[in-house]
């Protein structure tokens, strides 16, 4: 159906384009805000762009969502569509952090078929990150298989933060990227136990980083622990809960107030 090795070419060469004016190495790309609070750069749409025309190219049946381009309708009424977040974390590249990755699926049927994040800025010893993983069969880190947490006990669980609510201080902080992503992905890689959010976000956030976290042997949920769901006419989802399988449910528990409350 696709060629694989175009498509993870197509990928790597969006993260060498951001890469390329990334702010860590002392460019100064265009930056200003979409709306409050809210940044975006020069980069975000030149990448966008290319990996539009580029994976329109690869596989031109399939719909387009992306978080820098308008929506356009259309894609509902295909079997397939791309999500695509030309660089997820941006407050940490235009700040010159390394939290920030490429992000890029391929959806059928509401449910992703590839996904493959890069973050060429993390492990530069090693070339970058690269992950990706294809539904049914695995997923992998710069060549390397992927095997989620398995974790039993909620308290103690690893989680990619920079403070936590007093009712989470039995779990442990670890390095938090800013691209939630890369933070989903964390779980994959076993370097993290639990990722969730309580917040209305986006399915190009999460398509491929929740397909490279479950290929992995992860949970993958919203926040209250249901199937996610991909190309839909309001492309949110309410939160998300990615974990070592063990925990998801005491996780889901723990967050249903909360997520209750800020739900609405």
């Amino acid at each position: 159906m696709i060629d694989r090795d175009r498509l993870q070419a197509i990928v790597r060469e969006a993260g060498r384009m951001a890469m390329a004016s990334w702010p860590g190495d002392g460019h100064a790309p265009e930056v200003w805000e979409k709306t409050p609070g809210n940044p975006v750069s020069s980069v975000d749409l030149a990448v966008d762009a290319f990996l539009k025309a580029e994976l329109t190219a690869l596989l031109p049946a399939a719909g387009w969502l992306s978080e820098e381009t308008a929506d356009a309708p259309e894609r509902l009424s295909g079997g397939l569509v791309w999500l695509v977040d030309p660089i997820d974390g941006t407050r940490d590249y235009i700040r010159g952090r390394t939290g920030w990755a490429v992000s890029v699926a391929l959806v059928s049927a509401s449910r992703p078929l590839f996904g493959l994040l890069d973050a060429p800025a993390r492990r530069r010893e090693e070339g970058g990150e690269f992950w990706h993983g294809e539904a049914g069969k695995g997923s992998w880190r710069n060549g390397r298989r992927l095997k989620a947490s398995t974790r039993r006990q909620l308290a103690g669980a690893r989680v990619p933060a920079r403070h936590l609510p007093s009712e989470d201080v039995d779990l442990v902080m670890v390095d938090q990227p800013n691209a939630i992503a890369l933070r989903m992905a964390l779980v994959a890689a076993d370097e993290a136990d639990l990722v969730a959010t309580v917040r209305w976000g986006y399915e190009w956030d999460i398509a491929a980083a929740g397909l490279i976290a479950r290929e992995a042997g992860a949970a993958v949920t919203d926040a209250f622990g249901q199937p996610l769901n991909y190309n839909k006419r309001d492309p949110r989802a309410f939160g998300v809960l990615v974990t070592a399988p063990a925990i998801h449910a005491a996780a889901v528990e723990r967050l249903a107030g909360r997520a209750k409350e800020l739900a609405g």
